[in-house]
């Protein structure tokens, strides 16, 4: 593991614990060099789920996009790193082997942003669903108050 100050790739383990409820492994890194201490994880790879995308190619799945897509939606929302990271496990975990259409990926996507932050949610659905007009905000918004 290389060390994200000064690149090196020798260093130590100082502490290992399981995490996301044993769905990975935490690791507490110490480099050789320059002493800089780094949190590192290691969890199951999900190379076997690929994604359909609309347009109907096909490619493995990446947390990193769930990661980022959840992040972008919750900006500057009271949001914590923990709900963050139970949302992008709640979906990961929901997701069965093989092909998953990207829909159905959204839609998980959603289904956590709701319970957390219904802005967040709104965000997340103007883009998914490609919202061209406030009427659309208007019904998503709606449909929020009638749940």
């Amino acid at each position: 593991m290389k060390c994200p100050k000064c690149g090196v790739d020798e260093d130590r383990v100082l502490d290992s614990r399981s995490a996301r409820d044993g769905a990975a492994i935490r690791r507490r890194r110490e480099c050789l060099k320059c002493g800089f201490r780094f949190t590192t994880y290691e969890e199951i790879d999900r190379d076997e789920v690929l994604v359909i995308k609309r347009d109907g190619s096909r490619q493995p799945f990446d947390r990193s996009k769930v990661d980022k897509a959840i992040r972008h939606a919750c900006g500057k929302r009271p949001v914590s790193d923990d709900q963050i990271r139970t949302m992008i496990d709640n979906v990961v975990s929901n997701l069965d082997g093989g092909e998953v259409p990207a829909d159905k990926i959204a839609e998980l996507v959603m289904n956590e942003l709701h319970k957390v932050d219904e802005v967040a949610y709104v965000r997340f659905a103007s883009v998914y669903r490609q919202f061209t007009d406030v009427a659309q905000f208007l019904s998503a918004i709606t449909e929020i108050v009638r749940k």
